[in-house]
């Protein structure tokens, strides 16, 4: 599969707690933090719902 480089470009205060959980579980801890995971539906989808407070870029392996 693909991998994904997600960044974290906007803050998460004063956002719904869902959206919060969301970042926790993509590993995203802070501002301008990043990582790399696979591009399967399930990481994919979370990056949907969170797509306002991230960057997403392919990773050439």
């Amino acid at each position: 599969m693909a991998k994904i480089e997600i960044k974290q470009v906007k803050s998460r205060i004063n956002r719904p707690a869902h959206q919060k959980k969301t970042l926790d579980a993509l590993g995203l801890r802070k501002l301008n933090h990043s990582v790399v995971l696979e591009a399967c539906p399930e990481v994919l989808g979370m990056v949907n719902v969170v797509r306002h407070l991230v960057k997403v870029t392919e990773v050439a392996e």
